[in-house]
């Protein structure tokens, strides 16, 4: 039975063989991921549509393959490998390079086995079982320096020093430079990024915001909320409401240029960008305006936790009208968002710091942060965004508005 790449959804026609699961003569059972395939949007496994044992591997990793193409051919068998003919001996990756299945199953809990293209590189060139390598990595997994770290102990004999290498002039030294293939992903955001910048006309407008009110509000309510609806409250789902309130009231925000129509959208389908380890992704939340704050938290974390996983959908990558990101969490105070095409705007939410700011006649120290919109000025007039800007201002500094729908 040959092992096809299936349908990879709207508008995409092609991906990378990113790992191969089993090595030629292992054995599979139904329904067992075989081989990973990365997509420009999502990376998502390949099933065995039959049990058997995997006769021949056709596509090495990092191929480009089309919708249909064949990666292999899983045979009948009961773990003894079928011949393979000389073509697939030669294409296919040698067992010890690719950890198996079983090998996964013996990783240490806590450990991530997912591994990053480098680092993935490193392991399949040094020969290293990942499992054996401790990861100090977010959520246990592995990185370049622990890999680095394991093969100098490995080299060192025990109980000696290794000797520092003599260095004859500044240009014979190895600065460990390492030149590794972009990710589809990565460079499906590098060109979606630069067509941002050659087509839209692109400019950001900045506000502060006070958070102290949304912050005792939080506060205040916290627990009943986390017992009632089984999520913390957040601040993003805050700027998702008063953002939905401001696009209401300016649609061109939640519009996008069509050929030389303007598309005005009745919905609210808003993106929320995650940092993963691949690349920053951007998973929507489908009518946004019609859920309510609870509904708002569980689906952001929900769809934050798949990003991270790699466990997002196409459906749940593709469209949206408007973006939310938030430079804050990594400690970003101020920053010029950058579209994500086709929609015409972005908030970008940024660190709360405690500022002086005058209250009245005092001056006081109140928990502020910055905000950028960035927008098309062929659909948003100047005068809109800074409107749309304020608005979103107003709801968060008086988070009443947004209850009462001001």
């Amino acid at each position: 039975m040959e092992i096809k790449v299936p349908q990879l959804g709207e508008s995409v026609a092609e991906a990378t063989v990113a790992k191969w699961f089993k090595a030629v003569g292992d054995t599979i059972k139904r329904d067992e991921p075989i081989v990973e395939l990365e997509t420009d949007k999502v990376t998502l496994e390949v099933p065995a549509a039959a049990s058997g044992t995997l006769e021949s591997i056709s596509v090495q990793e990092g191929t480009e393959v089309a919708v249909g193409a064949v990666l292999g051919v899983i045979g009948d068998g009961n773990g003894v490998a079928a011949p393979a003919s000389k073509a697939a001996e030669k294409t296919a990756p040698e067992p010890e390079s690719v950890p198996s299945v079983a090998e996964h199953a013996q990783t240490p809990a806590g450990t991530d086995i997912s591994l990053s293209p480098s680092v993935r590189k490193m392991v399949d060139e040094g020969k290293i079982d990942p499992s054996k390598i401790t990861g100090t990595g977010k959520g246990g997994r592995l990185t370049k320096a622990d890999v680095k770290v394991y093969l100098e102990d490995e080299q060192t004999p025990a109980g000696s020093t290794a000797a520092a290498p003599e260095v004859k002039s500044s240009v014979s030294v190895d600065r460990g430079e390492e030149r590794v293939p972009m990710t589809r992903l990565r460079k499906r955001i590098a060109e979606r990024l630069k067509e941002a910048q050659n087509t839209a006309a692109m400019l950001t407008t900045f506000n502060e915001v006070d958070m102290t009110n949304v912050m005792a509000a939080r506060k205040k309510y916290q627990e009943d909320f986390q017992k009632k609806h089984g999520v913390k409250l957040g601040f993003m789902s805050f700027f998702a409401k008063a953002c939905i309130s401001a696009l209401k009231e300016l649609p061109a925000v939640n519009a996008t240029i069509d050929g030389d129509d303007i598309v005005y959208r009745n919905f609210v389908d808003l993106g929320v960008a995650v940092g993963t380890e691949q690349g920053l992704v951007v998973p929507v939340l489908r009518d946004a305006d019609q859920k309510s704050f609870a509904e708002i938290e569980k689906e952001i974390v929900g769809l934050g936790k798949k990003a991270r996983d790699g466990n997002l959908s196409m459906d749940e990558l593709t469209g949206g009208t408007f973006t939310i990101t938030n430079g804050g969490v990594y400690g970003s105070l101020m920053s010029t968002p950058i579209l994500n095409p086709p929609q015409s705007g972005i908030l970008g939410m940024h660190k709360i710091q405690p500022r002086p700011i005058a209250v009245g006649d005092a001056i006081e120290v109140r928990p502020m942060m910055y905000l950028a919109l960035s927008y098309d000025h062929r659909i948003i007039d100047g005068s809109e965004a800074v409107t749309f800007l304020v608005r979103v201002k107003e709801c968060i500094e008086e988070p009443d508005r947004i209850l009462l729908g001001l």
